[in-house]
């Protein structure tokens, strides 16, 4: 269907051309889904658009642009023919395929194991940077956001034909282990694997007691300062506490992991304390290349392009007053390693929107390094903030940031108010969480309302698993070993196999723009399309080519969902 649709336009390009002359040579017929069945299944403003630069009434130019397109003739025809290209309206053009046409859509699907997506002309290697919770902290509602949209986006990605290599940059180094070490050596926890015994709750208290005496006991402090430079020369039993707490940390990272359907493993942690050993030399090589100034007593670089709210230079700080090494020197590090060791064509960064500048800032200065090759692309997909129903921040009563394993047992508390078994629970759950995530642009703000989320009506993760299981219900009474695809002949069939061959390009979509709520948008839409088909077309009922024609579709659809809905990292439940 979509090779269809590209020679359409370009049909229509051509149609222009030769109309009209080479000063309107390659403009774009914008061909757009019908919005009502009578305007047939693509529409074209194009002659409206013409009408103001041409000086001609759009409908004289319609009509010219229909005749130059000669059907019988072209392309198109073999590939197997358009029904009409009719003008109508003010100035439209619509476009309405032939039952044949929508009958190979589904044929194409049922025998591509890879539903139409095809692998590109030039696979990249990306590397897509999401999650990044920190160690003896537990992870909140803004570990949610990155947590969702980077395993959605690693899964399309992949899908699209990409080497996709994973990376949690996890918060594991800095001035807070010296003062969590300092405090389990004198509560007298010295065995690391008692450590790494703890759980959440208990690294959780750990690091408050920590904080309270670090705040309170200036001895504690400077004890906990100098646990630090223990730390960073690397002195042994120093660093086996460490450890031991990172891998604790990883333990309950991993258990919200399984739990979410997350495919991060622990080979894909990548901690800032893999890093930590090349911070002088960034700094050195900044120094050595020029880029390096020194700015009340820091080491900073002032990228082109980057100023204050005053008009004066930003710095990015690389190393601070006191020695110690900023967020940027690691960033920097990171981009070294993922272009000279990793060898990505492509870098995705799923953090909150509030690092944007940061990351605008690192990345100039990796290019004026010549760190990062014009060759790799960059990307920074900032998110907005998740909101509780007073439209602020998601907080807790007490004021306190929002838990994530909070928030997922608040969410299979409500979806347990309507489905029973604690595999069904959590799978709605868990799709009423991220459908609400992905669904909203990512730089948008979204409301946190359970009751909303959690219904199978409306457009929610839990309506399109309603979806997969109605399909599979049908197709569970009527069991065979392959599906025919037939003619499509009634307008909800026809309107079905339409939505099923947009799959393909709305995969290629997100993989380019890095947006999840197209997938969304479009599964919403083909759930829609069965629903109404459903409630049309008696599929158990029907006799003949057509009852095979409405299980070939059924098929289909259950086939596209179930992919859709793993891209988005959301189980398809073959029963609710």
């Amino acid at each position: 269907m979509h090779e269809h649709t590209l020679a359409l336009s370009a049909h229509l390009q051509d149609a222009v051309l030769a109309c009209f002359g080479d000063a309107y040579a390659g403009i774009d017929p914008e061909l757009r889904p019908a919005t009502r069945p009578e305007f047939g299944h693509l529409q074209s403003n194009l002659p409206l658009r013409l009408a103001g630069p041409l000086g001609l009434p759009p409908r004289d130019i319609g009509a010219r642009l229909i005749d130059a397109v000669d059907i019988s003739t072209s392309s198109i025809h073999r590939l197997g023919g358009l029904a009409t290209l009719e003008l109508a309206g003010a100035g439209f053009i619509n476009l309405t395929w032939s039952p044949d046409v929508l009958g190979a859509v589904v044929r194409d699907l049922l025998t591509d194991p890879h539903l139409g997506v095809s692998a590109p002309e030039s696979p990249k290697r990306v590397v897509v940077d999401y999650s990044s919770p920190n160690v003896a902290k537990q992870m909140h509602v803004g570990h949610l956001r990155s947590t969702v949209i980077g395993d959605s986006l690693a899964r399309v990605l992949t899908c699209a034909g990409h080497e996709v290599i994973r990376q949690n940059h996890l918060g594991d180094w800095g001035t807070q282990f010296g003062m969590l070490v300092e405090e389990l050596l004198g509560e007298g926890l010295r065995d690391p694997e008692a450590v790494a015994g703890l759980d959440m709750a208990e690294l959780l208290a750990l690091y408050q007691r920590a904080k309270a005496r670090f705040d309170e006991d200036p001895a504690f402090a400077g004890s906990a300062r100098r646990r630090v430079v223990a730390l960073q020369s690397g002195q042994p039993a120093t660093l086996a506490l460490w450890q031991a707490l990172v891998d604790a940390s990883m333990t309950e990272f991993d258990a919200v992991y399984s739990r979410l359907g997350v495919l991060l493993t622990d080979d894909d942690f990548d901690g800032e304390s893999r890093y930590n050993p090349q911070l002088p030399r960034v700094v050195d090589d900044l120094d050595a290349l020029g880029l390096l100034t020194e700015s009340a007593g820091a080491q900073v670089v002032y990228p082109d392009g980057f100023t204050g709210r005053d008009g004066t230079p930003l710095p990015l700080i690389v190393r601070k007053a006191d020695g110690g090494f900023g967020y940027a020197a690691t960033d920097l590090a990171t981009i070294r390693h993922r272009v000279d060791d990793l060898a990505v064509d492509r870098a995705v960064y799923v953090v909150d929107h509030r690092q944007s500048q940061h990351f605008e800032m690192v990345f100039a200065v990796a290019r004026a390094a010549g760190w990062l090759p014009d060759s790799v692309e960059v990307q920074h997909i900032g998110f907005g903030t998740v909101l509780g129903p007073d439209g602020r921040p998601f907080k807790t009563r007490s004021g306190e940031t929002v838990t994530l394993t909070a928030l997922l047992d608040a969410a299979e508390e409500a979806a347990a108010a309507s489905y029973a078994g604690p595999d069904v629970v959590r799978m709605v759950a868990n799709a009423a969480v991220k459908y609400a995530d992905l669904s909203n642009h990512l730089a948008r703000d979204y409301v946190f309302d359970l009751a909303r989320m959690s219904a199978t009506t409306g457009e929610t993760g839990p309506y399109l698993q309603y979806a997969h299981a109605r399909v599979c219900s049908i197709l569970g009474q009527a069991p065979q070993q392959t599906y025919a695809a037939g003619t499509p002949h009634h307008p909800a069939e026809q309107r079905l196999a339409l939505e099923l061959g947009g799959f393909a390009p709305v995969v290629a979509k997100v993989a380019d723009t890095l947006e999840p709520h197209h997938l969304t948008a479009y599964l919403y839409g083909l759930s829609t399309a069965f629903t109404a088909f459903y409630e049309s077309c008696p599929v158990l009922k029907a006799e003949g080519e057509v009852r095979q024609t409405r299980l070939g579709l059924c098929e289909a659809t259950r086939q596209v969902l179930s992919e859709g809905l793993r891209l988005l990292g959301i189980e398809a439940p073959r029963r609710m």
